[in-house]
């Protein structure tokens, strides 16, 4: 006897597409201020759909935060490490923040993880884990760019690569409010060669 095996109905909606509209939702209104409706409104699909593709509305959040943490997030490191001078490779980076914090393709405005996973956190198991990780590994490349400077000697021997990193990461946070809370690209633009030469001081 032959059986023949069923398989579930193929998806007709775009994945990651779905997702990236459930995050522009949870972005806006935050974790509880989502409704179930409001997402799936978003992400065009039904409720059926969404518990099937990505769980309940803590999985779905949490895969959010996973997906900006893979793409967006990045975008600013990856313009750090790609530019072999450092000032060009700071100062990069800076506008790369800039950029995020006053204008998202999403439409909105910040940092995710700043604005809305933190804010979650002791809410939602394991978001606070997610964002400690996301912290600890921008800190680490952070870290290891200013220390590849100090290998070429580029960089004085005893400068202080680590607290350097975490002054630029607390400069990007910096930003990533200024920017939630209406400030100009332009103005904030103005004062990256600054930050850049505070950065590199000895």
């Amino acid at each position: 006897m032959n059986v023949t095996k069923r398989t579930g109905r193929p998806r007709t909606f775009d994945y990651d597409t779905a997702l990236l509209h459930a995050m522009s939702v949870f972005w806006e209104k935050g974790y509880d201020g989502a409704s179930m409706r409001d997402l799936t409104a978003a992400m065009g699909i039904t409720g059926p759909s969404l518990y099937a593709a990505y769980g309940d509305k803590s999985e779905l959040y949490l895969k959010t935060i996973d997906r900006y943490s893979a793409s967006d997030a990045c975008t600013p490191l990856v313009a750090l490490e790609s530019e072999d001078d450092i000032e060009k490779a700071l100062h990069a980076f800076l506008c790369e923040v800039i950029q995020f914090a006053t204008g998202h393709e999403g439409g909105a405005k910040g940092c995710y993880i700043a604005s809305s996973a933190v804010a979650a956190t002791g809410q939602v198991d394991g978001v606070g884990e997610r964002v400690k990780a996301v912290m600890e590994e921008a800190e680490n490349r952070l870290t290891a760019r200013f220390q590849k400077e100090v290998d070429k000697g580029k960089l004085p021997p005893d400068f202080p690569a680590r607290s350097r990193a975490a002054m630029l990461f607390d400069l990007r946070q910096g930003y990533m409010f200024r920017g939630r809370a209406g400030g100009s690209k332009d103005e904030m633009l103005k004062d990256v060669p600054d930050r850049v030469r505070l950065l590199l001081s000895e």
